[in-house]
């Protein structure tokens, strides 16, 4: 059997493109258990994996919960809300702890980029990274990446544009390695407040207009505005930001060609995207929920196996 060349996904940048063809390859199998009367897979039997959310999430933490439960793993569910963190306990010590529970695998959120870096050089679990700060999101860039291959047969040689909040985005990062990875070109669009000053050096075009964005690419990855990450102000206001990078229904419709619409979500409907082009016939967004159920049980089974 193929294996991971890591012990534990920390980000994107840290696995080659081999990893990740072997990661779809896995997903590919169990989007078929998924699609079947029953949805479990016996796998993770002897399993126990533990959610650490330093931070807030719903749909990240609910993918991976059935993604694991799918798998028969055992599930411990943490959140720093109601927790000892709250009385100063320390992310090793809250960790350590829950490690003594005898867990095998820890599926961590944290606001501190580097955080699960720095986990996974003091404990044996393998780690999986469920966002670090404005650091990466591996599996999210892996699910868009897999929708992409999904819609098209491949991501090589596709036009893919990220329009919005880059500077403040960990998926915006992990989608430029994976997808450069794969083969595929890669355009950022947004206010230029909203581009980080190191983005060119990262092999990417800077695209300021969105017409011409959404006119250059195959497929266009529309990130929200992530106003709970920004100490100040970056634009006039979301009116004004969805007046100059909101994408419509009537804007699509005027390309001269049918291009594919992601987003990660939570969607702002009305500021980065309308409702009419979010549910159009251009839109991936609701696939892209149903294969991170898949890629996720692919990750986990296939770091499972370096325990």
């Amino acid at each position: 059997m193929q294996e991971l060349s890591v012990r534990h996904l920390l980000g994107i940048k840290d696995i080659t493109a081999q990893d990740i063809q072997l990661i779809f390859e896995t997903a590919d199998n169990f989007k078929d258990v998924l699609n079947r009367p029953i949805k479990k897979v016996p796998s993770l039997r002897d399993i126990t994996i533990a959610n650490v959310f330093f931070e807030n999430s719903t749909r990240t933490r609910l993918s991976f919960e059935l993604a694991e439960k799918r798998l028969s793993a055992d599930v411990i569910n943490f959140s720093s809300s109601g927790s000892s963190v709250k009385k100063g306990e320390t992310l090793l010590d809250t960790v350590n702890n829950i490690l003594a529970m005898k867990v095998d695998m820890v599926v961590m959120r944290h606001s501190s980029p580097g955080a699960p870096h720095y986990l996974s050089r003091h404990i044996k679990a393998n780690i999986v990274n469920a966002g670090d700060g404005t650091h990466e999101h591996p599996t999210q860039a892996l699910l868009d990446t897999f929708s992409i291959r999904e819609r098209y047969g491949e991501v090589a040689g596709k036009k893919v544009v990220i329009i919005g909040d880059i500077l403040h985005s960990r998926v915006a990062l992990s989608n430029i390695f994976a997808l450069q990875k794969l083969g595929a070109e890669v355009m950022v669009c947004g206010p230029a407040t909203l581009l980080p000053k190191y983005i060119k050096s990262l092999g990417v075009k800077v695209e300021l207009d969105v017409r011409k964005a959404l006119e250059w690419c195959d497929v266009a990855n529309v990130l929200r505005i992530q106003l709970e990450r920004q100490q100040m102000k970056y634009f006039p206001s979301l009116r004004e930001y969805s007046l100059y990078y909101g994408i419509d229904k009537k804007l699509l419709d005027s390309l001269n060609k049918e291009i594919t619409i992601m987003h990660p979500g939570p969607i702002n409907r009305g500021v980065e995207i309308t409702s009419d082009a979010a549910d159009s016939q251009h839109s991936i967004i609701l696939n892209q929920v149903e294969n991170g159920v898949a890629i996720r049980m692919a990750v986990l089974y296939l770091l499972a196996s370096k325990a």
